[in-house]
């Protein structure tokens, strides 16, 4: 993880005069046995620093508890509420703001976090000065670019996705045996009420099996190009 957190000096920071700070949101949740309860935010860091470093972003360190209650019945997981990541978020924005820095992109690692749509439209509500990556079409993209074999709705947790940038970015992470622990739950019309606990047992919704390296590659591949879109509104907020 060491390298996935910034080591910028404030010289650093004061040479680039970056006008764009990106900041990683994560969670730490069960992703099964094989996957480290730090899954989303070291996925949410590799994105970021990818971003940070192909567009001369101010990186900044990750949020790595968030809303993950979803997860609460399974071993090892850690939420802070809704309002609280509201509050942290609204609060790194207005500091950057006093610092000088007009625009941030925060990388959401973790879909559970809906609270983060209503931080960000609440902050353009004078400028776009906010968005929030990737976004739906973002990741649908991704998929399509990297060749993955599974959709959105039924790789939703620990699946082809998410070990295939673990395996890209940080493979020793990946313990091994997760490629027998697929399991298939694409209907699940009552996860805000049962949880996860209530679609899988294992912990998993998704075919990690079908992960690879090439395929993470890919993905952060098209990930950074789907954040110049992004960007070149900000810079025009």
């Amino acid at each position: 993880m060491d390298a996935l957190i910034t080591n910028a000096t404030t010289a650093d920071v004061r040479a680039a005069k970056p006008r764009v700070a990106v900041l990683p949101v994560g969670s730490f949740e069960q992703h099964g046995d094989h996957l480290p309860l730090t899954t989303d935010t070291v996925i949410a860091c590799l994105i970021a620093r990818r971003i940070a470093d192909d567009h001369g972003l101010f990186l900044l360190p990750p949020i790595t508890i968030s809303c993950s209650h979803e997860h609460a019945s399974m071993a090892g997981t850690v939420s802070i509420s809704a309002t609280t990541l509201y509050a942290v978020v609204s609060d790194v924005w207005r500091s950057l703001q006093a610092s000088g820095i007009g625009g941030l992109l925060v990388v959401n690692g973790h879909g559970g976090n809906y609270v983060l749509s209503n931080v960000v439209q609440e902050a353009n509500v004078t400028g776009s000065r906010v968005a929030l990556f990737p976004a739906r079409e973002d990741w649908q993209r991704a998929r399509e670019e990297a060749e993955l074999e599974s959709d959105g709705a039924e790789d939703m947790h620990g699946g082809e996705l998410e070990v295939s940038l673990l395996l890209h970015g940080a493979p020793d992470l990946v313990r091994d045996g997760i490629g027998d622990t697929d399991h298939s739950a694409v209907d699940r019309p009552f996860l805000l009420t049962l949880g996860m606990a209530g679609y899988t047992r294992n912990g998993i919704i998704g075919h990690p099996s079908l992960a690879t390296a090439g395929k993470g590659k890919a993905i952060m591949a098209s990930l950074s190009d789907s954040a110049r879109a992004h960007l070149e509104i900000l810079a025009g907020g």
